[in-house]
């Protein structure tokens, strides 16, 4: 059974991984970027509206959705006896680890911290000069974290 629900479990680890390498690369590259240009007040404030309305269902769903293939696939590879699946372990490890790990531990307590502020005061622009550097760095570890996922749950797959 698990042999013939691999490839369609890891496929859908392929598709989630790369939707939010896509999301964390449009971020990196654009979002990010053109909040820098703008006043800290006005950047602050995008922002903060942007995580509340972020967490939707579908958001939701493609992250932690892929997080739960990526587990599934981390434990149940190895049983299924098929080529490729150090590859897929691989993935699901970098998926959970350089995501959903990072996303957690480094990427939301900077979220709910900028939430908390108030973007028009002296602390709340110090905020957010600190949101936007380390946050942003982090991005980019996520954005090559879950690449690299995807890269491996493709490579697992074909094998």
């Amino acid at each position: 059974m698990i042999a013939t629900a691999l490839p369609i479990v890891a496929l859908l680890g392929v598709i989630g991984s790369g939707l939010m390498a896509g999301l964390y690369f449009a971020f990196s590259t654009a979002v990010m970027p053109a909040l820098r240009r703008v006043t800290p007040a006005a950047g602050a404030e995008a922002m903060q509206q942007v995580n509340r309305v972020i967490l939707n269902p579908l958001f939701l769903l493609v992250l932690m959705g892929t997080g739960l293939v990526c587990l599934l696939l981390v434990i149940g590879a190895p049983f299924s006896g098929r080529p490729g699946t150090a590859w897929i372990v691989i993935g699901g490890l970098l998926y959970l680890v350089g995501n959903i790990g990072l996303t957690m531990v480094v990427n939301v307590p900077m979220n709910n911290r900028l939430d908390a502020a108030n973007p028009l005061t002296d602390q709340g622009a110090a905020i957010w000069a600190d949101f936007l550097n380390r946050w942003t760095a982090w991005n980019h570890v996520r954005a090559l974290a879950c690449t690299a996922a995807t890269a491996a749950l493709t490579v697992g797959l074909w094998s």
